[in-house]
């Protein structure tokens, strides 16, 4: 039987990878087009700058977050004139996964768009179609498998987040703690079986999330 604790992380870490992945689609996906359609003054440090939080260490962008939502902060309660309540909240472990989930979502929507042939594009336009109307009907149907796969790399990337989350959420029992905090909480208190169990639920949900994100990348590769 899993405790309450066990199925407090794993509710309260589904919650926070759906929020993060629903908050990151839409600019994930619009950088990913971006990218796969634009060229502009200054995009290899606007990519560079994206890409930052799959090559920092987890803790630097919480940390990076801290200072950002702090009550002094630029974005703190003392400078907008209001709490945001971010720190040390669920909302707060949201954002955090965001931040390190959007680079997978952008680079995986990328490769979607990047593998739909421009010259269809073209000829939808040629036929009179609006560039709303290209994208709409023709460009996010076919790279829609691969936008599926970035949404659910950036739910994996977000349930499995541990440096940034724990720095800007903390690791409050039925408050902030996640799969992931609650595994390194268990086995800091020597809580090996409630270890194991989170564990296991984080690998069996991984799995799942990455295993359907290849499938369908596997699929729209075979169409």
């Amino acid at each position: 039987m899993l405790d309450s604790a066990v199925v407090d992380a794993v509710r309260l870490s589904l919650l926070i990878a759906a929020s993060a992945t629903a908050l990151v689609a839409v600019p994930g996906v619009a950088f990913g087009y971006l990218l796969a359609r634009r060229e502009f003054f200054g995009r290899s440090v606007v990519e560079a700058l994206a890409a930052l939080p799959l090559y920092c260490p987890p803790t630097a962008v919480g940390f990076v977050l801290l200072a950002l939502l702090r009550r002094d902060g630029p974005l703190g309660a003392d400078t907008l004139g209001f709490d945001p309540d971010l720190l040390l909240t669920w909302r707060g472990a949201v954002l955090a996964s965001a931040c390190m989930s959007f680079p997978l979502v952008a680079r995986t929507a990328r490769v979607a768009f990047e593998g739909v042939p421009a010259r269809l594009e073209t000829m939808a336009a040629s036929l009179g179609a609006s560039r709303v109307q290209v994208l709409w009907r023709v460009t996010l149907p076919l790279a829609r498998g691969g936008l599926v796969a970035a949404l659910l790399v950036g739910f994996s990337r977000a349930l499995g987040e541990f440096g940034a989350t724990v720095i800007v959420a903390g690791n409050i029992p039925g408050r902030t703690q996640t799969l992931a905090t609650g595994i390194y909480d268990a086995l800091q208190v020597g809580r090996g079986e409630r270890a194991l169990q989170l564990a296991a639920l984080s690998v069996l949900l991984g799995f799942g999330a990455v295993w359907t994100s290849e499938w369908l990348i596997s699929r729209r590769r075979r169409a």
